[in-house]
């Protein structure tokens, strides 16, 4: 007779007893403990207590009290006035293409039909390939890529540019009411383009920042730069500027600059996925001022892990010419399972920071259980795989294709409601590079889904490589947002994303 599996509802139950019953232990225990010290206590009575007197008590008693407790006050202290300051998203601004730069299907086939150095086999490949990615009706690219040939040159790349980041910002700083010479701090990344004046020079000219403010530009860090940009301004935030500080963070990538006109495959890919996009954030050390809005939300965490020590992973995003001398960035095969594996030590460091007692006991236990088991049956027993639903409500997945995000929902065992915005957004707007997972969160804040204390993952990965993640906590529900990048087609979301989203003739 064989035992059947419970209902799932039941095993929902059980789980969420185990849960409670893991937070609940330990406190029980610590409350034990405290009323039997209030009981002896209470023995001495308050005139001994007062006095001085404890003669129920033992030296060694004291001893062993001053001995614990005095150092514990002392490192708790330390830590308290040690602590750095906690970094706030005042707000956030996405960049929203014109509707003259959207590039539909029919117009991509025929452009790329058109193109002298396509042939008929790599016309395939990117017909097929586009069929499956994932990608919707109205990406968008710049003005240049839509001519025939295309115009892909210095002067368009730094159209392209200004005309993103300039928008960004002007946005954020219209929704946050800062002035310019209130910005302390600018981060600015894009990968590929890197003109000389620099990106930050390029914002600092254009808003006219203060000539102190402290500019730092990023560039060849691939899709998980903006992570990067995040944390660096974090840390000027904390160590060389005054409380309550702002910082400017901006995150693109310039897609006219990395034009591909070659037939290698794997080079093709970029120019195929890549779209238009971009994304200006505004942080600070203050929760609220009286020039600006309350804050949005704590960055609770950032998490970086870098693979480039082994060859294999430094060579899976390579910018480099092609046999016949056409200079584009080289996908190698080895990218998924690569960032397979460096995500698995990125989630190693962000669980052991926030997942709850409950889900490390199981994991610990599964792994004692491996150890000890024998050799035959240390195959049979699983890891337990941990439920980071239990730590956060939202999940930014970046967009850097379909099959990176199922790979990233098998690998964490997520639902699909929890990755539908990292589907949409690349439905919508496509491979955005580093301000993808900021489309993300436009997304579940326009569906109405952001409540106060929900936390939000954001995953990132990029050239190198690199495997990039930020935790964050919303301290202040979202306002409808009438001018997001969502405003024109959040009422057609969610799509079914299919195997083959449409066919290119």
């Amino acid at each position: 007779m064989t035992m059947s599996s419970p209902p799932p509802r039941a095993s929902k139950h059980l789980k969420s007893a185990y849960r409670l019953a893991a937070i609940a232990v330990p406190v029980v225990a610590a409350a034990v403990v405290v009323i039997v010290v209030l009981l002896r206590a209470a023995q001495l009575g308050p005139g001994e207590l007062l006095a001085g007197r404890l003669g129920a008590a033992r030296h060694v008693h004291l001893f062993l009290a001053a001995l614990v407790v005095v150092p514990s006050a002392v490192a708790t202290l330390l830590r308290l006035v040690r602590r750095p300051r906690s970094v706030y998203l005042v707000d956030y601004a996405c960049f929203r293409p014109q509707p003259s730069n959207r590039l539909p299907f029919a117009t991509f086939a025929e452009h790329f039909r058109l193109s002298p150095h396509i042939d008929d086999g790599s016309f395939r490949f990117v017909t097929r390939m586009m069929e499956r990615s994932g990608l919707g009706e109205r990406t968008y690219v710049p003005r240049g890529n839509l001519y025939l040939p295309p115009r892909t040159g210095m002067e368009e790349a730094r159209d392209e540019a200004e005309m993103v980041v300039f928008a960004a910002v002007g946005d954020l700083l219209a929704r946050t009411r800062i002035r310019p010479e209130e910005i302390d701090v600018l981060v600015t990344n894009c990968s590929v383009f890197s003109p000389t004046p620099s990106f930050a020079d390029m914002v600092v000219n254009r808003f006219k920042l203060r000539g102190d403010v402290r500019a730092v530009h990023l560039s060849g860090m691939g899709c998980s730069a903006g992570l990067i940009a995040v944390e660096v301004a974090r840390n000027l935030l904390q160590a060389a500027a005054p409380r309550g500080a702002h910082a400017l963070v901006v995150s693109t990538e310039t897609t006219s600059f990395s034009h591909y006109a070659g037939t290698s495959r794997s080079m093709l890919l970029p120019t195929a996925l890549f779209r238009m996009g971009g994304v200006a954030m505004l942080l600070s050390t203050s929760r609220s001022s009286a020039t600006t809005t309350t804050s949005r939300f704590r960055l609770a965490h950032i998490v970086r892990t870098l693979n480039a020590a082994e060859d294999r992973a430094y060579r899976c995003a390579y910018h480099e010419e092609d046999g016949d001398g056409n200079l584009g960035v080289n996908l190698s095969k080895d990218i998924v399972p690569v960032a397979g594996e460096t995500l698995k030590a990125n989630i190693a460091t962000v669980g052991s920071r926030v997942l709850p007692l409950s889900e490390k006991l199981l994991y610990a236990l599964s792994l004692l259980a491996r150890k000890v088991a024998g050799s035959r049956r240390r195959k049979a027993i699983k890891l337990h795989v941990p439920d980071f639903r239990t730590a956060f409500e939202h999940f930014c997945i970046h967009a850097g294709g379909r099959s990176v995000i199922d790979a990233v929902q098998s690998g964490l065992g997520l639902a699909d409601e929890d990755v539908e915005a990292s589907r949409m957004a690349l439905h919508r707007f496509g491979n955005t590079s580093s301000s993808s997972v900021w489309y993300e969160l436009a997304y579940v804040e326009a569906k109405g889904r952001m409540r106060r204390g929900d936390r939000v993952w954001m995953i990132c990965f990029g050239s190198g490589f690199k495997c990039n993640s930020a935790a964050w906590e919303c301290i202040s529900p979202p306002a409808r947002d009438a001018d997001g990048p969502w405003a024109d087609s959040i009422h057609q979301y969610p799509v079914a994303i299919t195997t083959t989203t449409t066919k290119m003739c």
